[in-house]
């Protein structure tokens, strides 16, 4: 039977032994030194698992001493301050010393009851009892009070705690903690005192605390969080001062419960102050390489400008780099802000004073459960020993957040074992860096495409990429094996081998195309030029197979087309007059001669195939080699707000192999934050491919095709070069246009402009919004490519033009993308609006992709 505690049981039964123990020792007359009676013996009872010599060491008297009241009282308290006893008590007998023991329980199993928001785990990280500890009353109701301020974290403020314990053999208890949860204290409302500028609403949408509804289920911050109120209040102020009020300030911020106890009013009076602008802008220093005027210019503050407290920051960040670039690693700036009320402006002056030198006594990485450490120190621009600099800290932290093995990368610096000396933790958290991914998309032609993926871009934590991947779709079919060694022969080198095979389908886009098998195998090493640039090369081999789809015709012994006459009935029945009677080339289902031979159109057999087509139709060798350059000035490797990121690639084959071309590739883009949740970028990219050596031109399989995640709104290969059948009448009226198979282009140019906004969910739904637009071409074709225009009657009055549209006028479309980091993935939705295109592209007005990572 369990038996509830009672925290005083053990205070009030230490108090009395205390109090009887010193009283009986006291009674005796004080005695002189010399004639004082002495211990002869000291017994120690009522111990079962602490010695006797133990219990006697924490004694401050032994055998031979004198019974010394003042002394024994102290020895008393001692062996109470070790909290091994529950009581204890000093007894005189004769010339014997009789210590009496009660020892405190051990803990046997420490037990939780009732929880079920908060998990055993997260209270036992919490709590101090645990098995094999000691039972003391004081403990146990320190955890309660701990336990009770998870709750109130959480958001739980009726929530209480009872402990209680059982008793077991060899002085032994199991500690229970009995939960009552009670119900989530929420936020009812949120109202402000004093604010004529900006309204309540505007005001609860700045801080963090959010007032209680039922669709914030995914969301904690609409729990009432004493601590969160504190942090509300640092938010306002930045809000308002960000604004233009200086002396804004939050008088009282009150939290007031409900008559249901189960919410909280929260009332914020402010007092707003006016607006402020910057008045005059200063920059103040002795250090003889730096300029006053040219750090002034440097700063982005105008006199005049609203006053913004971050802009303060922002200025004290470029004047710090600044003086970094100059050779100072080590600087202070202090901002002198004096605000002069009569004209409401605020005069700053930067002063810019050397720092000591401080030097790195050590680097921790902290957090990091699978990565190795040497994986994030290799990325770091500073070493144990260097002097301390901040620009080259931001850079590190920008060098391990671009791995992409992290959701958050922090450093932070701490004192070290000397004045000069400081310690750098560099404190990760890791994410999923395996990737099973698959990708569907959506067309009004093809309805719904699908890609599978796998791929693990951090093997063994050693920063090592594997993939192993097996797509396919409705076009494509791909395996892919692939490993990179970021470190090869521990040099700033990176290696990689890449074996695939693929086969790609586009035989089901109208009435033609073409399929190409694939299997080869290539090499790559990578590394820097500078700290921003970095050059890849490169080596592959493969062998391509392509068969030319343009389906079946029928032909004669002699390999030209059988042509029959066909008849069209005028209406009327059984009156030929009226009839229209015309020829046209055989189709595999019709009637057809004893010696017609159905073939597909680049047979041998056929005399009149396309040359242009079926020159393609055949195995080849291609050898190809590479480069890359990259630039990246970016200012953030994930969510850049500033900066640019270029890139230049060539391919050349023909060193062996069956085939000769050179293929460029650019891309630019430029990033730049406009306000907070909102960023711009404008991305340019174009390339192109020519022959040379005396080859045939360009074959198909090598062409640039855009459309589908290149490029949103058309469908993969769905603008550019085409082979058309446009069905015309007698005028030359065009009735209708049958889309034939895209031809791909030589050539391509395409900008995209994308801006991120802010949608008002709460964050932690991970939902992000982005507008975009695409703008751009595919085009131009080899003369040997284009195949002349043909005609054929295919009804009365009624003929059709197979043609080759080869121009590459422009094309555009914009639209709404939304992400959405679920938790089994990353997901992506696309919705796009076409506002520009030719009459024979393929579009898509939707499409969806997402990914699991483990």
């Amino acid at each position: 039977m369990r038996s509830v505690f009672v925290a005083s049981m053990f205070s009030v039964a230490a108090m009395l032994g205390t109090s009887t123990a010193v009283g009986a020792l006291l009674s005796a007359k004080a005695q002189s030194p010399q004639t004082a009676e002495r211990i002869r013996t000291i017994q120690v009872e009522g111990n079962e698992r602490i010695e006797d010599r133990t219990i006697q060491s924490y004694l401050l008297v032994e055998p031979g001493d004198p019974f010394d009241a003042e002394r024994i009282d102290l020895s008393l308290k001692t062996l109470f301050a070790t909290g091994l006893f529950a009581d204890a008590s000093f007894e005189k007998s004769g010339a014997d010393l009789i210590v009496r023991v009660v020892e405190n329980p051990i803990i046997n199993r420490v037990i939780f009851e009732g929880n079920s928001s908060i998990d055993d785990e997260k209270m036992r990280e919490e709590i101090q009892v645990a098995p094999r500890g000691i039972f003391t009353a004081a403990r146990v109701q320190a955890d309660v009070q701990r336990i009770l301020e998870l709750y109130r974290q959480s958001g739980r403020f009726a929530a209480t705690v009872e402990p209680q314990y059982k008793p077991l053999e060899q002085n032994r208890v199991d500690l229970v903690f009995v939960v009552n949860e009670g119900p989530v204290t929420g936020v009812r409302s949120i109202n402000f005192i004093g604010n004529e500028e900006y309204a309540d609403r505007r005001l609860r949408s700045e801080i963090a605390t959010r007032q209680s509804r039922w669709w914030r289920f995914f969301s904690s911050n609409d729990n009432y969080d004493p601590g969160r109120l504190e942090y509300d209040r640092e938010l306002l102020r930045q809000f308002y001062q960000n604004n233009g009020y200086y002396d804004f300030r939050v008088v009282s911020a009150v939290a007031d419960l409900t008559p249901d106890q189960e919410d909280f009013y929260i009332t914020y009076t402010v007092d707003e102050g006016v607006q402020y602008n910057f008045g005059t802008v200063n920059v103040s220093t002795q250090l003889d390489k730096l300029n006053s005027d040219a750090l002034r210019n440097a700063l982005s503050i105008q006199e005049g400008d609203l006053f913004r407290g971050n802009r303060i920051e922002d200025a004290i960040d470029t004047l710090t780099y600044a003086a970094g670039i100059a050779g100072y690693a080590f600087v202070d700036i202090t901002p002198d802000l004096r605000p002069n009320p009569e004209t409401n402006t605020v005069d700053v002056t930067f002063a810019i004073d050397e720092g000591p030198r401080v030097y790195i006594e050590r680097i921790n990485i902290v957090g990091n459960t699978r990565t190795l450490d040497r994986v994030v120190r290799r990325e770091l621009r500073v070493s144990e020993g260097d002097a301390f600099n901040r620009v080259l800290l931001d850079r590190s932290r920008n060098r391990v957040r671009a791995l992409g093995y992290f959701k958050e990368v922090t450093i932070t610096e701490n004192p070290g074992s000397e004045p000069d000396r400081t310690v750098v933790d560099v404190t990760v958290e890791e994410q999923p860096t395996g990737e099973l991914s698959f990708a569907a998309g959506y067309s009004s032609v093809d309805a719904f495409l699908f890609d599978v993926s796998v791929s693990e871009r951090n093997l063994r934590g050693r920063g090592q990429t594997a993939v192993a991947r097996i797509s396919a779709s409705q076009r494509q079919q791909y395996v892919d094996l692939r490993f990179r060694e970021p470190r090869f022969l521990d040099r700033n080198l990176a290696a990689g081998i890449d074996i695939f095979s693929s086969r790609s389908d586009f035989s089901n886009i109208g009435f033609g195309g073409f399929t190409s098998d694939t299997i080869g195998a290539g090499v790559n090493l990578g590394f820097p030029l500078t700290e921003n640039t970095n050059l890849g090369l490169r080596y592959r081999l493969q062998q391509d197979e392509l068969d030319i789809n343009l389906g079946n015709v029928v032909i004669d012994g002699n390999g030209d087309l059988v042509i029959i006459t066909d008849t069209f009935d005028g209406g009327t029945p059984d009156d030929p007059s009226d009839d229209t009677v015309f020829d046209r080339p055989a189709n595999p289902n019709d009637d057809l001669p004893a010696n017609a031979l159905v073939v597909d159109a680049c047979s041998p057999l056929y005399n009149n195939r396309s040359f242009s087509n079926c020159r393609n139709e055949r195995a080849e060798l291609s050898s190809i080699i590479g480069y890359t350059f990259n630039w990246d000035r970016r200012n953030d490797p994930i969510q850049p707000t500033g900066g640019f990121d270029f890139s230049f690639s060539q391919d050349l084959a023909g060193v062996g192999g069956d085939v000769q071309y050179i293929r460029t590739e650019s891309s630019a883009a430029a990033y730049q934050g406009i306000f907070k949740g909102v960023r711009a970028s404008v991305r340019l990219s174009g390339g192109f491919i020519g022959s040379w050596g005396g080859d045939e031109g360009i074959r198909i399989n090598n062409r640039f095709f855009r459309g589908g995640s290149t490029f949103r709104g058309f469908d993969v290969a769905g603008l550019g070069p085409r082979r058309i059948v446009r069905e015309v009448d007698a005028e030359g009226n065009t009735q209708r246009i049958r889309k034939g198979r895209a031809l791909g282009g030589k050539a391509y140019y395409q900008a995209t402009a994308e801006l991120t906004f802010p949608n008002f969910l709460p964050e932690e739904y991970g939902i992000d919004t982005a507008l975009f637009l695409e703008a751009g071409s595919v085009g131009e074709l080899d003369e040997i490519d284009t195949e002349p225009r043909n005609i054929t009657q295919i009804g009365p009055d009624l003929f059709a033009i197979e043609e080759s549209q080869t121009s590459m006028p422009l094309r555009a479309s914009a639209g709404l993308s939304v992400g959405w980091d679920s938790p089994f993935g990353p997901i992506r939705f696309d919705f796009s609006q076409i506002l520009k295109k030719e009459e024979y592209d393929r579009t898509e007005t939707f499409r969806f992709s997402t990914s699991t990572r483990f």
